[in-house]
This record gives C-alpha cells, structure tokens and sequence, in this order.
C-alpha cells in the first residue's frame, strides 16, 4: 500500500511550518514570542455581535443542523452590506453563498470549477490558498509574478499565451495578502475586460475590505465594474472587519453560474456554520458599524508604531495602505540570508516571529510578512529586540553553497 497520497504528493512542504515549530519550542521554554507571524486578530469580538451569539445558542431549535448556503437571514445581510458598500446589489437567493471562511469558500470554488489539468493564473506572491487550492483539486497554476498591480496585469498577456490548455480561471487579490497593496476600479475594469476576451472566470479575494488607511479612498469591489457578475466571483470574509476568525464565516457573491457550483458542492459536504454563528453575523453586518471604524483606527495606529520604531531600529518597512500586514524587504544586509533562515534567526535571538515571504511564493523571496496583530507597547518592544539583532548581525554569514 503506498504511503504517498496523490493530493499530498502535489502540496510541498509547509513553509510556514518550520518557523511555527520554533516558535512551538520556544515557548516551551519559557520564551516571550512577539509573534507578527500569522494574520490572527486580537481585538475582542464587539459586544453585541457576542452578545446576539449567546441569545440565539440558548434557543433549542438553532442547535439543529443549519443551512449549507446560509441562512436566508445572512444571505440578506451580505447582499444590503455589498449594496451599501459598493453601490452593488445581489440577488440573496442566486448570487451569494455563506461560506465557512474565505479560505474555505476558496478552497471549494476549486473544487467545484476545476477539471483535471485546468490551467487557473495566479499572481505569485499570494496567500497559498490561491494556488494551492486549485493545485489539490487537480489544476495547474500558472504564476504571474505581482510585485505590483501593473507588473500582474502586464503578465497575464504571456500567460495565457503560454498555457495549453488556455486559463479557465484567474485569481485577483486586493488589498492584497501578503503584499498590502491596493488598486482602483479601473484596475478591474482592465481584468474584467481581459476575462471576457478571453473567456476566462475571475475570482476576487478581498478579505481586507474594511482594513484601509486612506479614508476618502476605500478599496473598491471588482462587482462594481459593469458587467463583471458576467465572469467574476468574490470572496469576502467577517474574520478580519469584525475580528471574527474563529467564528468561520465568509461569503461568495456574483456570478451566477459560479455561486451555484459552489452551493451544490458544499450540500454534499457541508451543512453550514452553527446558527447561531450565522445570526450574530448578521447581527454584524444589520448592526452599528462604529466598531469597524475603531477597530480600523486601531491597526492604523499599529501600523505608523511599526513603522516609525522599525524604521529607528534600522529596518526600512515601507508603510501599508490597506490590510492588517506590512509587506517588508529583508534588512539591508541580510538579503543573501534568505527569508526562510531570515524568520528563523530572529525568532531564535530576537523572539520576533514574521511569516518568510517564500511561503507566499518563490516571487516572495527577499522579504517577509508583519502582521499588525500585537499591541503598541509589543511593537515597541520587538523593535528594540530587532534593532539589537540587527547590530548584532551586521555582517551575516552567507548561506552554504
């Protein structure tokens, strides 16, 4: 019997993993780990989003199975925060579907859409459900390198070109994850028009929707172009807006032929997230949205603590405009140490995790990810740690070989 699965043979090992497990050991020991790994909010959950969770678990019959699109409820919630929002109105019944996450509904619209050998483009660097997601149901990525919004478009040209079969698919991720960076509508008017001449789907991740710092500038959404429920898709997700994580609840809207896929997959595997989760999200979309306003001025002040104390500490991180991570280079120096060996000696001398940019892809080489999940006077604290690491190590050592 063979001990290589054929799904597991096609993902590599976890990146990520490797600086998890120090950081694992360490504690053990006793270590304080300021950890700006992984993207896991840390602001509490508003009151009454808890409090309408506690309400509604109390009456029986919402312990029962739930509803493997979402409540209907929910559903209507989704379609009045995107027609707020956006300007952009959704049909409850045909053009959304609550998911268990984004990375979920991610990881299921490849299941759905995707035959063997289907080529989908993906931007590289990008956060690995991306690809990976389509790689474990049987498809082929072809990566577009995306330091920027232009230089990912300027590379989708040549990659349909250099794909056979064509692309049945391509994913878009603003404000983007891990890189920060944000677009315009007429970024997406360009990929909406791209799809359609060549008859490819589009799938939008935009889990940061309500984490920008330029407030007369939100990120717009790709269902805001004329048209694009013609070919797209969008992913959203409560976990970061209301610091929900845990609670797994997301959404896909738009197209319809899409939106059905999905649901059809999930009723064979799925029967939603517990009711009482649905309620108090929509509970979370209905009610007052100050929280979401404090919550954004929280990470805004995290970020400008970041930036302004690595800065002095001899760390040059460039400063996010949207998103809840900084997209930083290695420090001058230390650039042929790699981002992999980078993250791992400076949680080993400076108990300052951050996510190795080559977990996001081999374009993500040469930096790191910096989640803003750790308070003002923890920032300040790992930047006196990073500062006397960097001098310390002024001149590392280069990599074997």
């Amino acid at each position: 019997m063979t001990t290589d699965f054929h799904k597991i043979r096609r993902l590599p090992p976890y990146v990520f993993e490797e600086v998890n497990k120090l950081k694992a050991r360490l504690r053990a020991k006793g270590d304080d780990i300021i950890d700006f790994g992984m993207g896991n909010p840390d602001l509490p959950v508003p009151p009454h989003i808890v409090e309408k969770l506690v309400e509604t678990a109390r009456k029986p019959r919402t312990n029962r199975y739930s509803a493997s699109r979402g409540i209907p409820g929910l559903r209507r919630a989704m379609a009045g925060y995107y027609e707020r929002r956006f300007g952009v109105k959704l049909n409850p019944d045909t053009e959304i579907v609550s998911t268990l996450g984004s990375k979920e509904g991610f990881a299921n619209i490849a299941q759905a859409i995707t035959a063997p050998g289907d080529v989908i483009i993906a931007p590289n660097p990008s956060y690995p459900i991306h690809a990976f997601g389509f790689i474990m149901a049987g498809g082929v990525i072809r990566g577009v390198k995306a330091h920027s919004p232009e230089e990912y478009l300027s590379g989708l040209g040549r990659a349909v070109a250099h794909s056979v079969p064509p692309p049945m698919a391509m994913i878009v991720c603003y404000p983007g994850n891990p890189t920060s960076q944000v677009v315009d509508l007429d970024f997406y008017k360009e990929v909406i028009a791209f799809a359609k001449k060549h008859d490819i789907f589009v799938i939008s991740d935009m889990a940061y929707s309500e984490i920008y710092f330029e407030d007369n500038n939100p990120p717009p959404s790709i269902l805001q172009v004329d048209g694009a429920k013609d070919v797209a898709i969008e992913v959203n997700t409560l976990s970061k807006t209301y610091s929900m994580a845990g609670f797994r609840v997301g959404f896909a809207l738009g197209n319809a032929r899409l939106i059905a896929a999905l649901a059809r997959v999930k009723s064979y595997l799925d029967y939603g997230a517990y009711t009482p989760i649905q309620v108090a999200a929509a509970a979370a979309l209905n009610g007052p949205q100050d929280c979401v306003r404090e919550m954004r001025e929280i990470y805004r002040t995290r970020r400008d603590v970041l930036i302004d104390s690595f800065q002095k500490a001899g760390w040059d991180v460039p400063s996010p405009r949207a998103s809840m991570f900084a997209w930083a280079p290695l420090p001058a120096g230390f650039e042929e140490m790699g981002s992999l060996e980078f993250s791992k000696r400076l949680v080993e001398e400076a108990g300052v995790a951050v996510a190795p940019g080559v977990g996001f892809g081999e374009h993500g080489e040469g930096f790191v990810r910096i989640a803003l999940v750790e308070n003002e006077q923890r920032i300040r604290q790992a930047a006196r740690a990073v500062k006397k690491f960097l001098g310390d190590n002024a001149a590392p050592k280069r990599k074997a070989g």
